[in-house]
Order: C-alpha cells, then sequence, then structure tokens
C-alpha cells in the first residue's frame, strides 16, 4: 500500500511538471502543511467560483470532531487533522490561568470526498496550559510520513497509509523544554531530510531531527521558552537561512548545521512571538502584541541583518493569530490589539486602510483574526466569526465580492465566540473546522 501511494505521487508529480511546460494551464495544489505549499498563503486553482449561490455555500460534507486549534492538511485524496477528547477539567478560557485537563490528543486521517474516517492515532495527554481546547500545530505531509505536534509537545512521525506511528518525541521529556504558558504551536517544518520545530530548554530553542528517524541532527540556540512561531525558510544573502523568532529574539541559522548567522532583540509582550516572520526583497518583518514590530535589512552578499525601524503606535500591524500576506510591497493582515483586517506597505510600515467589516462590525476587537489566503487577483478570507469571504484587496481599498457564512464560532475569546483555525483550501474546496466539526465546502464552478 505505501509502495502504491509513492507510485501515484510520484505520476501525480509528473503531471505537474508536464501541465506546468504547457504554461497556458494550472494544476491544483495539495495543501500539505500550515498556510499552504509554500507557506505563504497562495493556493494555485482554477474554476473557482466568483461569488458564493445565493443559497449560500454548498457543503459537501461534515464530521465530528473534538477540539483543537490546529488546521487540516490535505494531500490527493486525504484530510489529516489533530484534536483534543477531553475527559475531565475545566476547560474555561482565562489568559492568566494554565487549565488542567485529563484527555487524550487523536490524530485522524479523513477521506477528502466522503469526509469518511481512513484510520485514527490516539494516545493520553493531560494538559495544564492556557486556552486549552486541543492542538495548535497544522500537521505536515511529506510522502508517506505526516508529522504532528500536540499542545504539550508530543512530535509525532506516523506513516500516511495506516497512521502507524514510525518514531516519537516528548519535548518536555527528551529536551527539558517547559510548555509555553499556550501550549507548543510551532507548525513541523520540513527541509529536506529534515524535520524542524522550535523546542525549547537548554541549547535547544530549535531542533533539527531526520525526519525518517528522528535522530537528533543538531540544536541550537536558548530561550525562557520556545514561543508559538514557526520556523522560516529564506534566501538572501547569497544562501538559505532558518529563521527561528523566540520571546527575546529574531535569529537567523544555518539550516544544515544551526549554525547563528545573526540575531536581533525582538520581545513581544507576553512572550507572544507567534507570526511567521515574512520577507520580501531584502527585507525581514516580525511583529506581536505591544506595539512590537521590526523591519530588518537585509545583507545582499553575506547573511546579515540591521533594523531598518521598528514599529510605532500608529504605524505598520501587530500581528497574533494569524500570519500576514504580502504582495506587490503591500501587507495584509489582522492586529491584535485593534482587531482589524489592515494593508500596510511593507518597507516603510505606513498604513494605508483598514476595515472591521469581518471581525467586529465596524469596532475594535481584541485579537480580532482573519486568516488570509490569496489566490490569483482574488483573496479568500476565513474571519474568526465563522464566514468566508471573497474579496479583492488592493493598496487603495478593501473591495468584499461575497459572503458566507460556513461554520459556527464554538470557541471563545474575551466574553466573544471565535473561529480560531486556519482553513486548508484543495481540489477547489475549502476544509474548516471549530471544535465540533470539520467540514468541507465546495468552491467549484458548477
Amino acid at each position: 500500500m505505501i509502495h502504491s501511494r509513492r507510485n501515484s505521487q510520484s505520476i501525480r508529480a509528473a503531471l505537474l511538471a508536464m501541465l506546468a511546460s504547457v504554461g497556458t494551464l494550472t494544476w491544483a495544489e495539495d495543501w500539505p502543511q500550515w498556510m499552504g505549499p509554500r507557506r505563504d498563503g497562495t493556493w494555485n486553482e482554477t474554476g473557482l467560483i466568483e461569488s458564493f449561490p445565493e443559497a449560500g455555500a454548498k457543503v459537501v460534507w461534515r464530521v465530528p470532531v473534538a477540539g483543537g486549534y490546529s488546521g487540516p492538511a490535505v494531500v490527493a485524496d486525504r484530510v489529516y487533522l489533530t484534536d483534543f477528547v477531553r475527559m475531565d477539567g475545566d476547560a474555561r478560557n482565562d489568559p492568566g490561568v494554565r487549565n488542567e485537563l485529563k484527555g487524550e490528543e487523536r490524530v485522524s486521517c479523513f477521506d477528502a470526498t466522503t469526509g469518511e474516517l481512513v484510520w485514527q492515532h490516539r494516545y493520553p495527554r493531560n494538559y495544564k496550559i492556557s486556552y486549552p481546547a486541543g492542538p495548535r500545530a497544522t500537521p505536515t505531509v511529506d510522502g508517506d510520513r505526516v508529522y504532528t505536534l500536540g499542545a504539550e509537545g508530543d512530535l509525532l512521525c506516523l506513516n500516511t497509509a495506516d497512521g502507524k506511528v514510525i518514531w516519537s518525541k516528548h519535548f518536555p521529556t527528551d529536551y527539558s523544554a517547559p510548555t509555553p504558558v499556550w501550549g507548543f504551536c510551532s507548525h513541523p517544518l520540513v527541509d529536506g531530510e529534515k524535520v524542524i520545530c522550535l523546542v525549547g530548554g537548554p541549547g535547544s530553542t530549535v531542533v533539527a531531527f531526520n525526519k525518517l528517524t528522528g535522530e537528533e541532527i543538531w540544536k541550537a540556540l536558548s530561550a525562557p521558552d520556545a514561543g508559538y512561531a514557526p520556523a522560516t525558510l529564506i534566501e538572501a544573502g547569497g544562501v538559505r537561512q532558518l529563521i527561528a523568532w523566540h520571546p527575546e529574539s529574531i535569529n537567523s541559522l544555518d539550516p544544515e548545521t544551526g549554525k547563528v548567522y545573526w540575531s536581533i532583540p525582538l520581545k513581544p509582550d507576553y512572550g507572544m512571538s507567534i507570526m511567521a516572520p515574512r520577507k520580501e526583497g531584502d527585507f525581514l518583518f516580525a511583529s506581536g502584541i505591544g506595539n512590537v514590530a521590526a523591519l530588518l535589512k537585509l545583507g545582499s552578499d553575506a547573511p546579515t541583518a540591521e533594523v531598518a525601524w521598528r514599529g510605532q503606535g500608529n504605524t505598520s500591524i501587530y500581528c497574533s493569530n494569524s500570519t500576514p500576506v504580502v504582495v506587490d510591497g503591500v501587507m495584509y493582515g489582522t492586529d491584535c490589539r485593534a482587531g482589524s483586517l489592515r494593508a500596510t506597505e511593507f518597507e516603510t510600515g505606513k498604513r494605508l486602510w483598514e476595515t472591521y467589516d469581518l471581525t467586529a462590525s465596524h469596532r475594535p476587537t481584541n485579537h480580532g483574526t482573519v486568516f488570509l489566503v490569496r489566490t490569483g487577483d482574488r483573496f479568500f478570507l476565513f474571519s474568526e466569526t465563522g464566514d468566508l469571504a471573497i474579496a479583492r484587496l488592493s493598496a487603495e481599498k478593501y473591495e468584499e465580492i461575497s459572503r458566507a457564512h460556513v461554520i459556527e464560532p464554538t470557541g471563545e475569546a474575551f466574553g466573544r465566540p471565535v473561529v480560531w483555525t486556519h482553513p486548508a483550501f484543495a481540489n477547489r474546496h475549502a476544509f474548516i473546522r471549530n471544535d465540533k466539526e470539520l467540514i468541507c465546502v465546495s468552491l467549484a464552478v458548477e
């Protein structure tokens, strides 16, 4: 079965390459990890609806799931998702309280066409974290393996065919890594023969594992804890660089050895280093709560960086739950304190416009959240309210084309209902979850 799957994936890759060479055709992409194939919030697809039907979005299937902030991953005809089944404990959200819960985490694989459960792996895991709904990290699929990270630091490598565990790590046990107050969140990053995670512990804030065996290849950096930002790959200064932002500094490492190229202090309030740093041209941007932001000028001939500017209260976007998307010198994202969707000039931080239409109906909302995915000249925007909108974003304005309410916000934050999970987009469909169900929404022209 494994060999058959490898062969089908090889055939699929060959077809994609052949069609790309034609030049006039575009082929659908899988969504194998957080924020898509390139982790940049872009989705290459054709045959999509221009607007939602008058009757609303078409839900193809829905299946029950348990709690979690982790998004789905979709490859070929399979959907992968993690969740947490609470068996005991008070799960009320309070940013100042670590909830103690008893339960189990699960990794589930569903048929992408029907929603039928293909396999499921369960393991007991008690929680002592704040906002304890469930796992945070989206699965990462690589060939015949899927990598998942639980909220209490369980890194698993499973066979995509049957869900059997190939190898595993537990960060608090294996690396003396303290669980961050809001749990482990860093989406696993596959790079060549490595899988890279922000882990924590003395000298092991970042760890590269052999993706086939789980053997440690290298480890680097120390920090109070790992924070919440995913490891990010860029190319600058003539080399590939691994960007790791922990609660005290943003760092560049050699992805092959863990050698530190540069490190610049960047300390958001409450240790909330969350967004993945974004690069465009020779600049790299990161920001967080507390009006903490920095644009770094990257060296062109060597792996170096210097601060071009730091954010002021009336500039930039101070990001939290969602990572912004940069298009042609303009950055779009949601601001954690104001809760608005904003556009700024990437290289200056100048604000161009903002709207509350997707989050709070014209009023500021703490940590208002929208997840952005670009396809062609449009965006699919998934709001914490459970709405999916189609819009055009430009330096001049926010132009909403169509909107549909697709799922109920079953979570809670600051006294309001929310759904804080990044959807997956694949095969002309959106795959969206809350704490009760996973749904498949058709975006195909019929």
